[in-house]
Formats: structure tokens, sequence, C-alpha cells
């Protein structure tokens, strides 16, 4: 078993270093939200008062932080305190160039690093059934491998450093893009008098099925797991969902893709978060939809 440092103990980082107790590790832990620090020690986290403290004699330390800008400062700070070999292990999602930024940092320390964002939202943290999206050389993956394995359903290494941001921000695009489709649908639907019921019992056995549709359906009543059976309590943020699409955006500008749907997915959960609905899950969009159609 492993000491290991955990900085972030969000509504993501939270879970995600319970599991890691529960699967018998050390877990040296720190947030700057004391709310967080409370939940975390109950579940057997060992809080420390810096992120410092929380990364001294660490085997691994996993970082499940806001934005790049926030990883970046956080290397800044805590690479000097890093045990030599010490392996380092981002789960935050933000952009690409910072991504390969933090492994530049990692390389100039002498630290092994990947970059391992997550899919499965809170209930993946919560239940340990994330898909961990790893990028990074060969050696460094396979010691981080074990590390996220307790909070993990699969983990996949996608390639070279900020290789997992960029499938990351790929899936999403599709996420995104999907979740408006299956909105737009049911919409069109229920507006020409088609039960939802009759829509879903087609489309979920035919080439409209995707997992916006039988995972999280936006519509309640028809999917189980639906998080639209709970008055759109976030399992994923709509808020979530625009920061993802913004960085997809962001690098197909960059790299002169033509990503036209990723565009206008982007725009459309823009609105959505200027009318209040960043706060739920992003299956909501769905009532943006409404409120837009038959002006």
């Amino acid at each position: 078993m492993a000491v290991i440092g955990f900085i972030g103990l969000g509504h993501m980082g939270g879970p995600m270093s319970a599991n890691l107790v529960k699967a018998g590790h050390t877990v040296q832990g720190f947030d700057l939200v004391p709310a967080a620090l409370e939940v975390a020690e109950r579940h057997g986290v060992a809080v420390a008062e810096s992120a410092v403290g929380a990364v001294t004699g660490a085997d691994a330390v996993i970082t499940m932080l806001p934005s790049g800008k926030h990883v970046l400062g956080c290397y800044d700070e805590i690479l000097p305190a890093v045990a030599p070999g010490t392996l380092l292990i981002d789960s935050s999602t933000v952009d690409v160039a910072d991504a390969r930024r933090a492994h530049e940092l990692a390389a100039e320390a002498g630290l092994p690093a990947v970059d391992a964002p997550v899919s499965g939202g809170t209930a993946g943290a919560e239940a340990g059934t994330l898909t961990f999206m790893v990028g990074g050389p060969e050696e460094a993956f396979r010691r981080a491998e074990p590390v996220l394995e307790p909070m993990a359903r699969k983990v996949i290494h996608c390639g070279g450093p900020g290789n997992g941001q960029v499938t990351k921000m790929c899936n999403n695009l599709i996420l995104g893009a999907s979740m408006i489709a299956v909105s737009e649908a049911f919409v069109l639907g229920e507006r020409l008098g088609l039960p939802h019921e009759a829509l879903y019992d087609v489309a979920s056995i035919s080439t409209g099925q995707c997992w916006a549709l039988t995972t999280n359906c936006p519509v309640p009543d028809l999917v189980e797991t639906s998080r639209a059976n709970h008055d759109y309590e976030p399992g994923f943020a709509a808020a979530l969902m625009l920061k993802d699409l913004k960085l997809a955006a962001s690098a197909a500008e960059q790299s002169g893709t033509d990503a036209a749907i990723g565009r206008l997915a982007t725009e459309l959960y823009q609105r959505f978060n200027d009318e209040g609905g960043g706060g739920y899950d992003f299956g909501a969009i769905i009532n943006s939809i409404r409120a837009h159609s038959g002006e």
C-alpha cells in the first residue's frame, strides 16, 4: 500500500480519495475549502494543513483542481517539497497546453508524471467506476495503474503527455453534441404529438441509440439512472460541460480542425448557462430547447 498525497477534495476528489482509503492506502489530503476537509477526514483521509504538507513523504501525488492555472500554480508550490521518484498524477480537466506544461515542470524536477482526467461524474467517483484517460510515458502509466484502479472501472493509456486531456475533450464533444441531439428529438416529438415512451422504445434499440439516451435520458421516468428523475440534480453539471466544450473548441481552432458541431454545441451550452442552467445536470439543456421552441 502507498502513501498518496491528494490535493483537491471537492465533489470529485472527495469520493475519489475515500475510495483510495478503502483500498488500504494512506491518503494525505488538502483542500482550500474547510467543509471539504471535514468530509474527507470523516472518510479516513489524513488532513494536511497545506498542499506541501499533503505531498510530504508521499509515493504518489494526485491533483484534482478546477483549471490549468491552478494545476501549474500547485506544481510551482509543491515540486520543491516532493521526494525524488514521486509519481505525479493530474486528474483535473485542463487545456492540453497546460497539461503538457505540467509534464515539462515534472520532467524538469526529475519526476515521472501522467495526466489522467476522468469520465463518470460524481456517481462514478463515489462508486469507484470512473474511466481514467491517461497520457504520459509507458513507465509512468504502469506506475499509475495500481494507484488509479481503486477509483476506476477502466484505466486506459492514450499515448504521450497531454493525450489524456485530448481524449477527454474529444469524448465530451461527442457527449455534449449527443445530448443536444437527443433533447431536440424529444422536443420535436412532443410538439408533434409523439409520446416520449414511443420515441425511447424505438431509438434505444435503433440507430439513434447512444449513452445520452439510454443512460442519462433528458426526459424523466424512462431510464433509472437519469438525473432527469431527480429534478436534474447534477451528475455532470452543465457548467462543467461548457468548460469541456470550450476546451475542445479552443483545441479545434488551434489545430485547424473544422468542428462546426462542436462550436454550435458550445454556443447552446453557453446560452443555457447564461439562462441560469449551469448548476443543473447537462441533460437539463432540454428545458432550454423547449423554452426557445416556437419563438
